[in-house]
């Protein structure tokens, strides 16, 4: 299975020191002792020290390695940025915390994690399903909502240093849309072809873009015959991108509901990788976006 063969590579590298915001949630507290005792992190957790304590002993989960900074649930993810600032940690996990009060402290423009402007901070999930038998990486189902094609751009960028750091060298993205032809009435479409072109002009680096291509086309090397379709990345998709977060929030869920996926999720963007998962998921699902971002910040 694919997050079985990623810890293994994780593994031989330095534990990556991630910092947990708001870690009194006890989901979170087994994924990264589970981490923790899988040699690929060393969890740091901010937040309600007599919480986490309390917590981890009603669960008889044995912490004593792990270093607690005390925080309240507002200072949590201060605490936590501030010590990838300081070199402290390596990476960012959310814990206890909405998203939009992690983003805030990762976007704070004097003690941040987005010094560089000119990136877009944007979601990627690694998902593997066991029906393909395959790894893919899907994005933005969480972050960006309505991106316009220079967002767009940015997100390929993003996805592709993930798949990168995942070891796939050259990843085929397929830009999503209901068709394969360009449509002016269908902005996917149109948007698609755009980012094709650019990618062929060496504007997107590292990659083989290609689109519109419908999800079957993406995915199927039976729908690609089918179809008639002559790409390099029908049928062997390593990056799918969502026209909106609309279509990308539907589809990660059907992959996971329907077919049965398991599913990491990181941040890309930012000056450290931010694992950020849903309040739902497992402590397993939170286990493997460890293990990404563990890999991506060894790359």
């Amino acid at each position: 299975m694919y997050f079985d063969k990623l810890i293994e590579q994780v593994r031989p590298q330095r534990p990556r020191r991630v910092a947990v915001a708001g870690a009194e949630d006890i989901v979170v507290l087994k994924a990264v002792t589970e981490a923790y005792h899988m040699h690929i992190a060393e969890p740091i957790l901010c937040g309600n020290e007599q919480e986490i304590k309390k917590l981890a002993r009603e669960h008889q989960i044995d912490i004593s390695d792990f270093s607690i900074f005390n925080a309240s649930l507002e200072q949590a993810a201060k605490t936590a940025v501030s010590l990838i600032k300081e070199g402290k940690a390596d990476m960012l996990m959310k814990g206890l915390l909405q998203t939009a009060d992690l983003l805030r402290a990762v976007l704070d423009r004097e003690n941040g994690l987005h010094s560089d402007k000119t990136s877009v901070l944007s979601h990627v999930s690694v998902a593997y399903s066991p029906i393909l038998q395959r790894m893919m990486l899907l994005t933005d189902g969480a972050m960006v909502t309505y991106p316009d094609l220079k967002t767009k751009a940015k997100m390929i960028e993003n996805a592709v240093k993930a798949a990168r750091g995942l070891g796939i060298e050259k990843p085929r993205v397929a830009v999503l849309a209901p068709v394969e032809v360009v449509n002016s009435e269908m902005p996917a479409t149109v948007d698609a072809a755009l980012l094709a072109a650019m990618n062929r002009r060496g504007q997107i680096k590292n990659c083989i873009v290609d689109g519109p291509l419908a999800m079957d086309v993406a995915l199927s090397e039976e729908a690609v015959r089918h179809k008639g379709i002559v790409s390099e990345v029908a049928g062997r998709a390593d990056i799918l991108l969502m026209h909106n977060i609309d279509v990308g929030n539907s589809v990660i869920k059907s992959f996971v509901i329907g077919g049965n996926c398991l599913l990491g999720g990181v941040i890309m963007g930012a000056d450290a990788p931010v694992v950020l998962t849903s309040r739902s998921d497992s402590d397993q699902s939170k286990l493997y976006s460890i293990a990404c971002a563990a890999s991506i910040c060894g790359n």
